[in-house]
């Protein structure tokens, strides 16, 4: 394929960079690998029939009582107050959530799908390593151009969101236009992070390990850096995420 039929890839590395890309063509793919994308794609792999994501806990609460929904999400790392569910992939096996719809806010991952709807996406999916391979077959197969969005941490870059970036462009490169330094940084970034991504988070001592291992969640940061648990693509329509 010439570089000329090939679409842009970009890496929007915090909601606050999101104003610098126009993106009314391109798939955006949300990424808040700890913990609301994890949790997203593997609530919809374990047979949830629908989540609909909202950016506030009253907003969550209302239409949770309308729908006769679960709600769910988190403030700064722990279930927000009010809500049945926090943000843990761990608390959606099949057996509770077959069937069922989720309400979901979390403090960055659903901000910035809300975002990339109001500044014109013209598709939104979401991604974390747990839908790695089905995000970048997806990506390969849409031909369109990709702004791969990273939620970070309170407008904050973080290293897990912009290892799963990396992750995407490893995979994805020879079938994009990639003129993007940030793209090129996650991608050195997660070569660094190889073989092992959790044991490099953690030595790194990224904000996010610290933040989540002082409330015991080593083990949803190492489930959320693996690869491949949850192999489906939720999208974005009508105001809800499916599969």
């Amino acid at each position: 394929m010439s570089t000329t039929l090939k679409p842009s890839l970009y890496t929007c590395l915090s909601p606050a960079l999101l104003h610098l890309y126009d993106i009314n063509t391109s798939v955006v793919v949300i990424i808040d690998v700890l913990r609301a994308t994890s949790t997203i794609a593997t609530a919809l792999h374990n047979g949830a029939k629908e989540i609909i994501p909202v950016d506030s806990v009253d907003e969550c609460i209302r239409i949770g009582k309308q729908m006769s929904a679960i709600t769910a999400g988190e403030r700064d790392g722990k279930v927000a107050e009010g809500l049945q569910y926090g943000n843990s992939p761990f608390e959606y096996p099949a057996e509770f959530i077959t069937g069922k719809t989720l309400v979901l806010t979390t403090t960055n991952g659903t901000k910035l799908l809300h975002m990339a709807i109001d500044n014109g996406a013209s598709e939104v999916i979401t991604g974390a390593f747990a839908n790695l391979d089905a995000v970048c077959n997806y990506l390969i197969q849409a031909k369109k151009p990709v702004l791969l969005g990273c939620a970070a941490w309170k407008d904050r870059v973080n290293i897990e969101d912009t290892l799963f970036a990396g992750a995407v462009i490893n995979q994805i490169q020879d079938h994009f236009t990639i003129n993007c330094d940030s793209s090129k940084m996650a991608l050195d970034l997660y070569h660094s992070a190889l073989p092992n991504l959790f044991s490099f988070f953690k030595n790194k001592e990224a904000s996010h390990f610290l933040r989540l291992s002082a409330f015991g969640l080593d083990k949803d940061m190492e489930h959320c850096l693996t690869p491949n648990t949850a192999p489906v693509l939720p999208v974005y329509k009508e105001g809800k995420l499916i599969i």
